[in-house]
């Protein structure tokens, strides 16, 4: 097996053997007993001119082929979502974009394909001046042109509405207003600062409980409208009692990419299903744990997800929002694109310790599928950090 040569914390260096790879069973396309999205990355291009930080060059083949990839292994794909870098150089033109060549693909796949797309408020500036008003007509905006390309609405938080609502009415009357217009149920997704700071006090309260309570009576006043809220708080305990206070055929999709594995296997009074980033990282993980999950195999679906729990944890480590980072690293190990170029530079915004720390826990997870692929890759990128052996 090969080798690479990595830093450790201590400002040293060690040779790392890798080891084999763990061969996940690819399962038929079929349903699988929770419903599972993969928030999938996007693919930038690196051999376009533009300026980066400014603009989002997006290589479409590559973007299109991760979801057909997720696809077949029967997992659904939630896109142009904060994995793909919504708010964080993907912009809404982009993302739009995106949406109506997803639809397209999933088309191929005979309606077996689970597809569900970001609609939020990210055209506007998040700024206190910013009326109600201007929030709904964002949110018509964009879950109008969601709807009219043949998608399917996951209702996204606006950083619009968090800076400029007074109170949690304010929120009530926007997505009162929003969840009557829509045409089909909708997943709600409630994100944490954690994830974007910028949506600090959603539901008009700092306090976690009190702005559950918010959220509950919103679900609740538009059940009919509604599939799912996906929760992403990183807080387990939390997501089991909101959990439990669902009103009847709301499902919870959970988001907590810290404790996915006991929340989506559930307990007596109900299980989670699952809108998670790192089902895009784990995905042939993933799709055999479920599998095992259907033939009633809860062993072998705990033995297969548990050692991907330190990985997940280590990618969506304080700074969260730079998770992102992690979830294209793990593409690029793996052969699924050619290059560690993010959209907006952001393969900058983790350091060499955080990756080679990560290339272990994969590694340990039997994660990195061609080894020696994965090797020289991770040879390369620590090439630019000026550790070469």
């Amino acid at each position: 097996m090969p080798y690479v040569t990595l830093p450790t914390n201590d400002r040293q260096l060690e040779r790392f053997d890798l080891s084999q790879p763990r061969d996940f069973p690819k399962i038929a396309m079929q349903p699988l007993p929770r419903i599972a999205y993969a928030a999938a990355h996007v693919v930038a291009d690196p051999r376009v001119i533009h300026d980066p930080f400014i603009d989002t060059a997006i290589d479409w083949d590559k973007t299109l082929d991760y979801r057909r990839y997720l696809w077949d292994l029967g997992l659904g794909v939630a896109e142009a979502m904060d994995t793909a870098q919504r708010g964080m150089g993907l912009d809404w033109p982009t993302s739009l974009e995106l949406i109506k060549r997803s639809v397209d693909a999933a088309q191929n796949f005979g309606g077996a394909a689970q597809l569900a797309c970001g609609a939020g408020t990210d055209h506007l500036p998040a700024e206190t001046s910013l009326s109600i008003d201007d929030v709904i007509g964002a949110y018509d905006t964009q879950c109008g042109a969601v709807e009219a390309v043949g998608g399917r609405i996951i209702l996204m938080a606006s950083r619009a509405l968090a800076a400029c609502a007074k109170s949690p009415d304010d929120y009530g009357r926007v997505y009162d207003y929003i969840l009557g217009q829509v045409n089909r149920p909708v997943i709600i997704h409630w994100l944490g600062e954690m994830f974007d700071p910028a949506l600090a006090g959603y539901w008009g309260t700092d306090e976690p409980m009190a702005a559950m309570d918010v959220c509950l009576d919103v679900l609740a006043a538009n059940a009919a409208k509604i599939d799912g809220i996906k929760i992403s708080l990183l807080d387990d305990h939390k997501e089991i009692i909101m959990r439990r206070r669902l009103p009847d055929g709301i499902r919870m999709y959970t988001g907590d990419d810290f404790n996915y594995a006991a929340l989506i296997a559930g307990d007596t009074a109900g299980h989670s299903d699952a809108l998670l980033g790192i089902f895009d990282a784990i995905a042939p993980a993933a799709s055999a744990a479920l599998a095992a999950m259907g033939r009633g195999d809860m062993d072998g679906y705990f033995e297969i997800l548990d050692p991907t729990i330190a990985l997940s944890r280590h990618i969506f480590k304080p700074q969260t929002r730079f998770y992102k980072t992690g979830i294209v690293f793990m593409a690029y190990l793996n052969g699924h694109q050619d290059h560690f170029v993010m959209v907006g530079g952001q393969q900058g915004a983790r350091s060499a310790l955080h990756l080679a720390e990560l290339f272990r826990l994969a590694d340990q997870a039997g994660l990195l599928s061609d080894p020696y692929r994965a090797s020289a890759r991770m040879a390369t990128v620590m090439a630019t950090y000026g550790i070469e052996v």
